[in-house]
C-alpha cells in the first residue's frame, strides 16, 4: 500500500509543492501540493515529471576513479585519500590559487555550498564558482553600488503592484515567482493593474500583456536611458525621493536632460507614443519590475542593469511597498565581496572579481586553467552541476578540463561534465536526502522548506555535504570532537549547543569549522550534513531574523533557533517562518551616505556617452552574421540538464530551432527541416520551427540539451555556439545577443 508523501519540486528556484506517491520504496506518482503556503497547489509540467529526474539510467552507485581512458570502482576509504592526499600535494606545491569550488547553484538543494565554500576556504582558496555567478554577476554588483550590499538583490512586490514591468523576462515560461502563471494571468485581467512586458519577440508574457514594447535585440540600454529622459523632462520623476533618498543624482541628471530620446526610441524599433505614455504611468503608478536573462544576459549587461536601477530610483520604487525590495531571508546568499578591497581576490588570467556575492563567473573558468599563469587553476570540485553542458563555450571547457592535474565531480549522474573527471563521487538524489534552497524571495513573507528523504538511496551514495565533510576530515581540516560532545548530539538539541559552546570556547579553529563539526555530531546522528547545518544555521541566525521570526509568531528567547527548526522539521510542506517590516525596508540600503548611491564610475563614461547615433552603427548586423541567437529559450521543455531521459518530453517538439516566418522564407527553408546555425564559436544542427512568436532577425534555441543518454545525443547544445569570451567587463555571458547565421544543413 502506497502513501502520498509532502515534498517540494527541485527542477528550478521556485520549489513549488509537490506530493508524491511512495509505494514499496518507491516513487510513482506526483501531484502539486494544496497545502503548500507559497505555491497553494501550482505546478507546472516540469514538476510533475520529476520522477524522470529521480530514475535516470546513467545513475551513479559507487565511487569511480579514472584509469587510462576507463573508470573503475573504487572504495570510498581510497577515493578520500588520494583525492585528499592530491589536494595537498597540487595547493602545497602551487599555493591556494590552483583550486576552485565549482557548485552550489542546484535548484534542488543550497546546503552543500556551506560545506564546499568552507572547505575551499580552509584550503587558503576563494575561488568558488556558481551559475549565480554565470547569470547574475552585473546585476548582483550593481545592488552592491547602489546599496551597499551584493546580496541584498530587490525583487518584484507584484502583489502589491498596480503595475508590473517585465523586463528581458517570460514568467509564463520561466516562472521566477511563485504560482507565475496564476499571478501574471490575474494581473493581465485585472482591469485596475498592468502588465507591460519589454520583449523583442512576442513571448507567452507578452501575448497577455496590456502593453509590449518589442524593442529591437541590443537596445535595451538604449530604450532604458530614452524613458529615463522622458521622465525627467517631462517633470515625471519623484523629485522628494531623489532629495531624501538619493545619493549622486545631480551629478548624473545631465546624462539626461538633453537627450534625444526619439532618435532613440527610433533606433530602439518602438513607438514614440506608446513609450511616452508607458513613462507617464512610471510617474504616476506604484510599479516593480522584475527582469531576467533577456536584461541581464544582452548586450551592454551590466550597463543595462544599472540603467534599470536608475529608472527605479527616479521614480522612487527602490525600498517601497509595491516597488522593488529586498526580500526577507534567513542568511545572506554569499557575502558582499567589493573589489574595490584589495583583499578581495580576483581572477588571475581574467582579473574578473566575484561580483554575484562571492562567486566568481563561469565564462572565465577555461582561460584561467589554459592560460599558463604560474597560479592558473589546476584542480577543480564541481559539485551537483554541469558545466559542459550548463556554461559558455563547451569546446572551451573540454580543452580546460582535459589540462586539470585533478577535476573531481559529486553529481547522481555520469554526466559530460563527470566522463572528464579523475574521480566521480556518487550523490543522493533531492528525494534521498534533506535538502533545501534560499531561493524562496518572497516579501514580506519569510518561507522555507526542507525536503526530507522519501526513499532510501543506494547504499554508496551520500549527500554532497557529506562528501565535502568526509573530504575535510580526510586533509585533516576538522578539529577532533571529543566523545562527549559525539554523545550530547544523541540527546537534547539544546543542551548539546550548550555543550558545543563550551567545547569550542577555546578553540577558534573550531569555530571556523563548525559546520563540519555539526556533521561530525549531528550529522551522523541523523545521517545529513545539511539538516545538521540547517540546525546550526538556525541558531547563530542574524537579529535580523529573529525580529522577522517574532512578527510571524515565533516568541523572542535564546531557543529560538531551535523552536524554528522544530517548525520546520513538524512542517513538510513548508510554512512561513518570518515576515519583514515594510516600514524598515530602507534598513537594507548599506551605504555609507545612507542612501542609494546612484553614481558610478566604472559606467559613468559608458552610460553618459550612449546615442543614437552611435547605437545604429553598432546595431546593424554584420553580412557574416546576419541574425542573433537568444541562447536559453525557456519552455515546458527544457529543465537545465536535470531531465536526462528524452522520454519525459516524448512526443514533444522540445529542442528546436526557432525563426520568424519571414526569415525562414527570405532563407528558403520550411518548418520541420534540418538547419545549421553557425557562430563565431562554432556550428551545430537542430530542426527548424518558424513561429510567428520570433521576431525578424532573431534566432531561439533552448538551453539543457545535448545530452548523452544511453549512448544517444538528445537535442542541440547551444553553449557550443556561445563563446566564453563573448562576455561584458564583469563576467557576464551575453546568451542572448550572439551574432549567428542560419542555413540549410548539409
Amino acid at each position: 500500500m502506497g502513501a502520498w508523501q509532502k515534498t517540494g519540486c527541485v527542477l528550478c528556484a521556485q520549489n513549488c509543492g509537490l506530493e508524491m506517491m511512495v509505494e514499496d520504496g518507491r516513487l510513482t506518482r506526483v501531484r502539486p501540493d494544496k497545502d503548500n503556503p507559497r505555491s497553494k497547489g501550482y505546478a507546472c509540467r516540469k514538476g510533475l515529471k520529476v520522477i524522470y529526474h529521480q530514475y535516470p539510467a546513467d545513475r551513479l552507485t559507487q565511487p569511480l576513479k579514472r584509469v587510462g581512458d576507463e573508470f573503475q570502482p573504487i572504495s570510498w576509504k581510497q577515493a578520500l585519500a588520494e583525492i585528499a592526499a592530491r589536494l595537498k600535494e597540487l595547493v602545497g606545491q602551487h599555493g591556494p590559487r590552483c583550486l576552485a569550488y565549482m557548485g552550489g547553484g542546484a535548484p534542488g538543494g543550497s546546503f552543500e555550498a556551506s560545506f564546499g565554500v568552507r572547505l575551499l576556504r580552509a584550503l587558503g582558496s576563494h575561488y568558488y564558482y556558481s551559475s549565480a555567478g554565470q547569470e547574475f554577476s552585473g546585476h548582483w554588483w550593481v545592488h552592491g553600488r547602489l546599496l551597499g550590499r551584493q546580496y541584498n538583490v530587490t525583487k518584484s512586490d507584484e502583489e502589491r503592484s498596480e503595475m508590473l514591468l517585465a523586463w528581458g523576462w517570460n514568467g509564463m515560461m520561466s516562472h521566477q515567482m511563485p504560482r507565475a502563471r496564476a499571478v501574471l494571468t490575474e494581473i493581465g485581467k485585472d482591469f485596475n493593474r498592468l502588465l507591460v512586458a519589454v520583449d523583442p519577440r512576442k513571448s507567452e508574457t507578452a501575448a497577455i500583456a496590456d502593453m509590449h514594447l518589442a524593442l529591437r535585440p541590443g537596445s535595451d540600454a538604449l530604450l532604458l536611458k530614452a524613458m529615463i529622459a522622458l521622465m525627467v523632462q517631462n517633470g515625471w520623476e519623484d523629485a522628494d525621493y531623489l532629495e531624501r533618498r538619493v545619493e549622486g543624482w545631480e551629478q548624473i541628471k545631465p546624462w539626461f536632460t538633453g537627450f534625444d530620446a526619439r532618435a532613440a526610441l527610433e533606433v530602439c524599433g518602438v513607438d514614440y507614443g506608446q513609450v511616452v505614455e508607458l513613462c507617464r504611468l512610471l510617474g504616476s503608478k506604484a510599479w516593480s519590475v522584475h527582469p531576467d536573462l533577456g536584461l541581464y544576459m544582452g548586450r551592454r549587461s551590466t550597463l543595462n542593469s544599472y540603467l534599470l536601477m536608475l529608472l527605479c530610483a527616479v521614480c522612487g520604487r527602490l525600498c517601497r511597498s509595491g516597488g522593488n525590495l529586498v526580500p526577507g531571508m534567513i542568511m545572506p546568499l554569499g557575502y558582499h565581496a567589493d573589489e574595490r578591497d584589495p583583499k578581495v581576490w580576483r581572477t588571475v588570467a581574467t582579473n574578473l572579481p566575484p561580483a554575484a556575492a562571492g562567486s566568481f563567473p563561469p565564462a572565465a573558468m577555461p582561460e584561467e586553467i589554459t592560460s599558463g599563469h604560474p597560479e592558473r587553476l589546476r584542480a577543480v570540485l564541481v559539485s551537483a552541476c554541469n558545466p559542459l553542458r550548463s556554461y559558455p563555450d563547451t569546446a572551451a571547457y573540454e580543452r580546460a578540463f582535459a589540462q586539470l592535474d585533478l577535476l573531481v565531480v559529486n553529481d547522481i549522474v555520469m554526466s559530460e561534465t563527470a566522463r572528464l573527471a579523475h574521480y566521480v563521487l556518487p550523490c543522493r538524489t533531492f528525494y534521498e536526502s534533506w535538502d533545501g534552497t534560499f531561493f524562496a524571495n518572497t516579501y514580506p513573507e519569510v518561507y522555507f522548506q526542507m525536503r526530507r528523504p522519501l526513499v532510501e538511496p543506494p547504499a554508496q551514495c551520500k549527500e554532497a555535504s557529506q562528501i565535502y565533510h568526509l573530504l575535510a576530515k580526510e586533509l585533516g581540516l576538522v578539529p577532533e570532537v571529543s566523545q562527549e560532545l559525539k554523545e550530547a548530539a544523541q540527546g537534547n538539541r539544546l543542551a548539546f549547543g550548550m555543550q558545543l559552546m563550551r567545547w569550542a570556547a577555546d578553540k577558534p579553529a573550531a569555530k571556523m569549522m563548525l559546520p563540519f563539526v555539526l556533521a561530525e555530531t549531528l550529522g551522523q546522528e541523523w545521517d545529513s550534513a545539511a539538516l545538521a547545518g540547517l540546525w546550526g544555521m538556525l541558531m547563530t541566525a542574524p537579529k535580523a531574523f529573529a525580529a522577522n521570526a517574532a512578527r510571524a509568531g515565533f516568541a523572542p528567547g535564546p531557543d529560538l533557533g531551535d523552536r524554528v527548526f522544530q517548525a520546520i522539521l513538524d512542517n513538510p510542506q513548508g510554512l512561513w517562518i518570518g515576515q519583514a517590516d515594510p516600514a524598515e525596508a530602507w534598513s537594507d540600503v548599506r551605504t555609507g551616505s545612507g542612501k542609494l548611491e546612484v553614481y558610478i564610475p566604472e559606467l559613468a563614461q559608458e552610460a553618459e556617452a550612449l546615442n543614437p547615433a552611435d547605437e545604429a552603427r553598432e546595431l546593424q548586423p554584420d553580412p557574416a552574421w546576419p541574425l542573433v541567437l537568444n541562447a536559453g529559450r525557456h519552455m515546458d521543455y527544457n529543465a537545465n540538464t536535470m531531465m536526462r531521459n528524452p522520454a519525459w518530453n516524448q512526443g514533444k517538439r522540445a529542442c528546436t530551432v526557432a525563426l520568424s516566418p519571414a526569415d525562414a522564407e527570405a532563407l528558403g527553408l520550411v518548418d520541420g527541416q534540418t538547419v545549421s546555425v553557425t557562430t563565431a564559436a562554432g556550428t551545430g544542427s537542430g530542426e527548424l520551427q518558424v513561429s510567428g512568436q520570433v521576431r525578424q532577425g532573431m534566432v531561439l534555441i533552448p538551453h539543457g540539451f545535448g545530452l548523452v543518454y544511453d549512448g544517444q545525443v538528445y537535442g542541440l547544445n547551444v553553449n557550443r555556439l556561445t563563446s566564453a569570451a563573448h562576455r561584458d567587463f564583469i563576467g557576464t555571458p551575453l546568451h542572448r545577443y550572439v551574432p549567428c547565421r542560419v542555413e540549410a544543413a548539409q
